[in-house]
């Protein structure tokens, strides 16, 4: 299946032979302090600059509702965030991941997203909207 939306996500993941837990990594785009002024320009333009992980969550597909739902419940945290990286995990014996067996996973994608090496992860910005990123 080819994945567009986070609507064709939740899908895909339903349609796994075994239940999926889905871990979510909120990442803000940051500019670094010593960045130059074309950086600066560029980062105004939202181009450039780095990403900073703020938050993680993990939740059975039974917890999910939509994208907008989503950004609502993160907005009672009030963090900030522009992208969320998305990936899932796969249950065994027709049950789901606990939530603390998701929590070396949200670990590693924090590591990944701080050294850039978000290529495996799906990244949705606030708007619901795929994103996809050019390598550095």
């Amino acid at each position: 299946m080819n994945i567009t939306s986070y609507d064709d996500l939740i899908q895909a993941a339903r349609a796994q032979p075994q239940p999926q837990r889905v871990l979510f990594a909120f990442a803000k785009a940051e500019l670094p302090e010593e960045a130059g002024a074309a950086e600066r320009a560029g980062f105004a333009e939202q181009r450039g600059g780095a990403l900073a992980p703020v938050m993680c969550v993990d939740k059975t597909l039974d917890e999910l509702g939509s994208f907008a739902d989503l950004v609502a419940e993160s907005n009672y945290t009030g963090k900030e965030w522009d992208i969320v990286f998305v990936t899932t995990m796969s249950g065994r014996h027709g049950k789901p991941p606990a939530s603390t067996e998701a929590e070396a996973p949200l670990n590693m994608m924090v590591t990944y997203i701080h050294t850039g090496q978000i290529g495996q992860f799906l990244a949705f910005g606030r708007d619901g909207e795929l994103r996809q990123f050019a390598p550095a």
